[in-house]
């Protein structure tokens, strides 16, 4: 069987293949000109089932093409593209921009539940980027060896309120919180670029003493509805960097919602800087 693989950027790609190929599938990756790792092409050199076609986000009819050339009727997305790409940065050929003018919203979800309709009606069927990679979604419980303190628990009830209500407007998944006082929303910049936002406001407050406690605590949710096909929330080290260097203290996620890379090495630089992280349930 053969699996196309809608590459954007980050390491998500390269696992996804990685469980693609450990389950004997042949993957034809199109690659994200704008967004995926040229690192992808030294995997196609060393290996004769994966082959990459190289696209830009605007060539949704050379998507389709390529993947009928190859026999694909089958595709995931993996890999963020970030959201004022997107919006901003594309060229549309003639199918996507008939596709643009015909959203009700341009909402990030509506965008891509377009484009799947699009492949799906195309003969190319578009599943969960998480059908390969189950066992590294976050299984709920404490993931750490310190859990949240009394604080932390009251900003993450908090930011699971604020950041379920924005997400469910396809704005974006998390929000940063301190003393059940909302800091910062993700909009367009992506989680990371949210969580240092966060951490330059608190950093610019007068004096040595301010009405809010000033650890961070970054809450993460996945959509009320959300598509497992795309979009999925992400955490990895660099998220766990970014928390360090803002001054974040917890991070809760959504367990069987959130996916985590590197595992391990997360776990351990969250552990040495006395980050605690949980999995809340939905």
């Amino acid at each position: 069987m053969t699996l196309g693989l809608i590459a954007g950027n980050g390491r998500f790609p390269f696992l996804l293949l990685d469980a693609a190929r450990a389950e004997g599938l042949r993957v034809v990756v199109a690659a994200i000109r704008e967004e995926t790792d040229p690192e992808i092409d030294q995997r196609a050199a060393t290996d004769d089932q994966v082959t990459v076609y190289w696209l830009s986000l605007g060539e949704l009819s050379r998507l389709i093409e390529t993947f009928h050339k190859q026999g694909v009727t089958r595709a995931v997305m993996a890999g963020q593209v970030k959201h004022k790409q997107i919006f901003s940065s594309i060229r549309p050929d003639w199918r996507l921009a008939k596709l643009l003018l015909n959203l009700r919203t341009r909402s990030t979800d509506m965008l891509l539940g377009a484009v799947a309709k699009v492949l799906g009606d195309e003969g190319i069927e578009l599943v969960s980027s998480t059908s390969y990679l189950e066992p590294l979604l976050a299984q709920e419980g404490v993931l750490t060896a310190r859990a949240p303190d009394e604080a932390e628990v009251r900003n993450i009830a908090y930011g699971l309120e604020v950041a379920r209500a924005v997400a469910g407007f396809d704005i974006g998944q998390t929000v940063v919180v301190a003393a059940q006082a909302c800091v910062a929303v993700e909009a367009m910049e992506g989680t990371d670029a949210t969580i240092s936002r966060a951490g330059e406001l608190m950093g610019s407050l007068d004096g040595d003493v301010s009405t809010l406690e000033r650890r961070l605590t970054v809450v993460k949710v996945a959509k009320p509805n959300q598509d497992m096909r795309f979009d999925v929330p992400v955490i990895g080290i660099r998220t766990v960097e970014a928390m360090i260097d803002a001054g974040a203290s917890c991070l809760s996620v959504e367990a069987g919602r959130t996916l985590l890379f590197d595992r391990l090495s997360l776990i351990e630089r969250a552990e040495k800087s006395g980050i605690a992280i949980v999995a809340s349930p939905r």
